[in-house]
């Protein structure tokens, strides 16, 4: 869409986020776009109900399965149903969820395994889900050839693609997805590449243009959240609370609104408000971003510490809770979500970080993951290694106050004079960092 381009003043790309099991934003799928059940003779509401299948509610996955219990023998009702299993696995960090996924894609293209555009897209999104991101590119290279004027190919391409690091590829991949479909899910994407390349006056515009797109609660409130966190990372408190309010009224409960608040809470000094918010919050919805900032949250009172043998007393029914997640993310060798290892670099044991981060390069090589990888090296005393990737983390150009301040750190180790150059302006891009986020003191 050339619109855009000339809105926003130039490139759009993809978005990219961190969850364990990788949130990457509102799906391309749209009421009344998939194909029904064949031969079914349903109606254009109950189309609208399958398409919307994605949503990731525990509705929209039951809403799926009844369909294959009502027409077992048509491919589409089956592809619903593993993009309700693959959001669901993501709300919930059920894996269980996408081996679910995975069979009805398996049911799927054994009942059409020669033009099933669906079951294809399907498999990018659920290798995606693994961190699995060159055979989600894979498979979505072989979905846009399949269909080059379809939309949702494009979409797991440039999920895959911003995750392997070729922010050129995912760029054109999210660009042919406006053209072809300028949708709240393509507006999303656009916006991340435009703040993670360092324009976020131009991902706002964009993100703004995802809201006024939604055509649903839960894509208007992913915009919504989205718009907060962009607020919330220029320093802007009050501007992010107003959108992640928003984002709550469009959904109510909605998580990352929900952390949004309970961060606003932290800024402003109201850490018992903040903590109890962050309570409700993991014991619904355990995200490693959520507990690890949970903790953090605790620590901005005083309680924080370090050590693996203080996790559960330090940091709470979070810090448990997360030290958890680090032995079963060690243990079954999957993916790794970035936090977790920020968590072992901060609180546990740095190596096991350096060892988690190792991991997932091998997979991703996202200026997150390069970040996390790098911080992970400081924390373990690696430093001139760490200064690598921390570099490679700042190549995009993102105005990220996080990033600034590990590489601050980082080369302040090292003796380096940008190091103090670089911390100040991470407290300048988010005078709150210290507070709710882990910004530890700076040693050396």
């Amino acid at each position: 869409m050339k619109a855009l381009i000339t809105a926003v003043g130039g490139a759009v790309a993809v978005a990219g986020c961190v969850a364990g099991l990788l949130y990457l934003g509102p799906d391309t799928a749209r009421p009344g776009t998939a194909a029904p059940p064949t031969g079914a003779g349903v109606s254009a509401g109950e189309a609208g109900a399958f398409a919307a299948a994605g949503s990731g509610s525990a509705s929209a996955a039951d809403t799926a399965r009844v369909r294959t219990r009502a027409y077992p023998g048509d491919p589409a009702a089956w592809t619903a149903l593993a993009r309700a299993e693959i959001e669901q696995a993501r709300a919930t960090l059920d894996a269980g969820r996408l081996d679910a996924a995975e069979e009805a894609l398996r049911r799927s293209l054994a009942l059409d395994g020669t033009d099933n555009y669906g079951a294809v897209t399907g498999q990018g999104l659920l290798a995606n889900a693994r961190h699995e991101f060159a055979r989600g590119r894979q498979y979505g290279l072989r979905a846009t050839r399949m269909a080059p004027d379809r939309p949702d190919g494009y979409a797991v391409l440039a999920d895959a693609e911003i995750q392997l690091g070729d922010y050129p590829a995912a760029r054109a991949a999210v660009q042919r997805l406006l053209d072809i479909a300028p949708t709240a899910a393509a507006y999303s994407r656009a916006a991340y590449d435009l703040e993670t390349h360092g324009r976020p006056e131009d991902a706002a515009i964009a993100l703004q243009r995802a809201v006024d797109s939604a055509a649903t609660p839960a894509e208007r409130a992913f915009a919504e959240a989205r718009l907060g966190d962009l607020a919330w990372s220029g320093g802007a408190v009050d501007r992010a609370e107003q959108h992640y309010r928003r984002a709550l009224v469009a959904v109510p409960g909605h998580p990352y609104g929900q952390a949004g608040i309970a961060r606003v809470a932290a800024a402003r000094g109201h850490g018992d408000r903040a903590r109890e918010l962050y309570g409700r919050l993991t014991e619904r919805t355990p995200l490693p971003q959520f507990l690890l900032e949970a903790v953090e949250a605790r620590g901005a009172a005083g309680a924080s510490g370090r050590g693996s043998e203080e996790n559960g007393k330090n940091g709470g029914s979070e810090g448990a809770v997360l030290a958890a997640q680090v032995r079963l993310a060690r243990a079954e060798g999957g993916p790794v979500d970035p936090y977790l290892a920020l968590y072992a670099a901060d609180h546990g044991d740095p190596e096991v970080a350096v060892d988690l981060m190792r991991r997932e390069w091998k997979q991703a090589r996202s200026v997150i993951v390069a970040d996390a990888l790098g911080w992970a090296l400081h924390s373990a005393g690696r430093d001139t290694e760490a200064l690598a990737y921390a570099r490679r983390a700042a190549r995009t150009g993102w105005q990220n106050a996080l990033f600034r301040y590990h590489r601050g750190a980082i080369e302040q180790a090292l003796g380096m004079p940008e190091g103090a150059r670089h911390l100040r302006e991470a407290a300048e891009l988010n005078p709150h960092l210290a507070r709710t986020s882990h910004a530890p003191t700076v040693r050396g």
